[in-house]
């Protein structure tokens, strides 16, 4: 054989080929093959919708009463002596939930400002939300009645939190069926999980707080905001130099919370975002507190998806309310309220909010008032606090509202309740947040309260207008004898004595709205020094 090419020489041998092997015949015909391969992607198929049976969970409605008569609840909610709100009945369509949306901002001290009630129509997918102003008067039996005070009454936690939900379960009249507890941080994290939401910021925002390490700087227009300027954009309400802010303070905040979450959702909708499924479970684990799973709400956002919910059919809207202003014993000076307009609520609660088919009556919400006489009334006809349903007795020339009225320093400079800095006037007329003009010494709308300079209802009476804008007093005479350092660094003055225009700011603080458990505490250095320098 020759070596190189691999063929035999002339004359050699051939090798014999090995015989092949006869083929088997197969024990399959094709028609069985088929349905092999059938049933194979038909198994596929049926461990995919298993899959997502498990992935996507109809929630059940909760048995409120049930879970009251066996004690399930961790504690039993107190319901006072007026009516206990709706929890079952003949529902509007198969699918009607109602959801209490409560969020949390850590970065504030735990406060729940954020307040929303949503009633979700799967069957026709039709949604509504409601935000409840942080300042509405509940029916509660102390004498501060702003619905955000509930929280840190009961202690903060699920305490707060439970009897949170029913002061709002009585405002509206019904118990809303799941509730779900969001620190606002998650919405920067989901919006960075976006990729980012494109907004546009209604005005130019600058705010510093170093002690909360909240630091707010936008500016207008339409952009891509991170989750870090989301942040910043919801919990802003006004600039350092308090002259510059929403004009309606709390309820202008709202309203661009509103915008923002409508554009958040219409955009989060979108199909691209199913990939990113396992970055907002992360999200949802480390940030929400709720009675829903998990599966639940991707059920929810299943429905949305494919049943085709639009923007267009999600309503956000505020509570129907105007201001009040009623007397405080504890504090001896007139506190700022919003209360429900009560036919307004109604008509809302029976149209867009209750589940229920039943028609709710005044009578069936806990709706607050302000009397002429200045006492205070209920739509239930009971009042918890016995001693606000009677006339107060105050005395003959009362104190203006001060709850977040700018107060002044020796100079006459504003100082801002938030951080108890002075803030010195830049001597401009323009808005630098919205371009446009205000004066700095007509008195411009305050921005915590949104009372107008124009007047208001008297607090005294309940009718006619009073002019509630802050009198400016001249600067008070440079005091005799040794000077006196200010520290305003930390916002504490530091005296062997104090002249009466500093301590007008210190009496303003004290006086102002109940101060939360931190607040309490940042108040105690004040009140030694001006109880040192009277002393002395």
């Amino acid at each position: 054989m020759d070596r190189e090419n691999g063929k035999h020489p002339a004359g050699g041998t051939p090798k014999k080929s090995r015989p092949k092997k006869p083929k088997k015949p197969s024990r399959l015909t094709r028609q069985q093959k088929l349905l092999i391969a059938v049933a194979v992607v038909l198994a596929i198929v049926l461990i995919a919708v298993v899959a997502c049976q498990s992935l996507f969970v109809r929630p059940d409605l909760p048995d409120k009463n049930a879970d009251a008569d066996s004690g399930t609840q961790e504690e039993e909610i107190d319901w006072g002596e007026g009516t206990r709100p709706r929890s079952d009945g003949e529902r509007k369509s198969q699918d009607y939930y109602t959801v209490l949306i409560l969020g949390r901002d850590t970065g504030g001290g735990g406060n729940t400002d954020t307040m929303l009630l949503a009633s979700y129509d799967v069957t026709n997918q039709k949604a509504t939300v409601m935000s409840i102003p942080r300042d509405t008067m509940v029916n509660v039996s102390w004498d501060i009645k702003r619905i955000n005070s509930v929280y840190n009454y009961y202690g903060g936690g699920d305490r707060g939190i439970q009897y949170l939900y029913k002061e709002i379960a009585q405002l509206v009249g019904f118990e809303p069926d799941y509730q779900v507890v969001v620190e606002w941080d998650a919405v920067g994290q989901i919006v960075d999980a976006m990729g980012g939401v494109w907004f546009d910021v209604p005005r130019n925002m600058n705010y510093d707080d170093p002690y909360q390490d909240l630091h707010i700087h936008q500016e207008k227009g339409y952009r891509l905001l991170t989750g870090d300027d989301a942040m910043q954009v919801l919990r802003y309400r006004h600039d350092n130099d308090m002259r510059y802010g929403y004009p309606d303070g709390d309820l202008g905040r709202i309203k661009t919370q509103q915008a923002f979450l409508t554009a958040m959702v219409d955009q989060l909708l979108q199909i691209k975002n199913v990939t990113k499924i396992n970055q907002f479970i992360q999200v949802f684990q480390n940030n929400v507190e709720t009675d829903l799973s998990f599966q639940n709400i991707l059920w929810f956002a299943q429905q949305a998806i494919l049943g085709g919910l639009s923007m267009e059919n999600v309503e956000f809207v505020t509570m129907p309310n105007r201001t009040a202003s009623c007397w405080s014993r504890t504090y001896h000076n007139y506190q700022s309220y919003v209360v429900p307009s009560a036919d307004e609520l109604l008509e809302l609660v029976n149209t867009k909010l209750s589940p229920y088919t039943e028609v709710f009556t005044l009578s069936d919400l806990d709706i607050m008032s302000v009397n002429s006489d200045g006492s205070i009334s209920s739509s239930t006809g009971h009042v918890e606090d016995s001693r606000a349903a009677r006339p107060p007795v105050k005395p003959t020339t009362p104190s203006k509202p001060e709850e977040e009225t700018p107060t002044v320093d020796e100079n006459g400079n504003p100082i801002d309740p938030d951080t108890g800095l002075p803030v010195t006037p830049d001597g401009g007329t323009t808005d630098p947040g919205t371009g446009g003009t205000t004066d700095p010494g007509s008195g411009t709308t305050d921005p915590g309260t949104g009372t107008t300079p124009d007047g208001g209802t008297d607090p005294g009476t309940g009718g006619g207008t009073t002019d509630l804008t802050p009198e400016k007093e001249p600067p008070a005479p440079a005091p005799t004898g040794p000077p006196i350092r200010v520290r305003a660094q930390a916002g504490l003055r530091t005296a062997a004595r104090l002249t009466q225009a500093e301590e007008r700011p210190i009496r303003a603080l004290e006086t102002a709205r109940p101060p939360a458990p931190e607040m309490e505490a940042a108040m105690l250095p004040q009140k030694r020094l001006r109880m040192t320098a009277l002393s002395s």
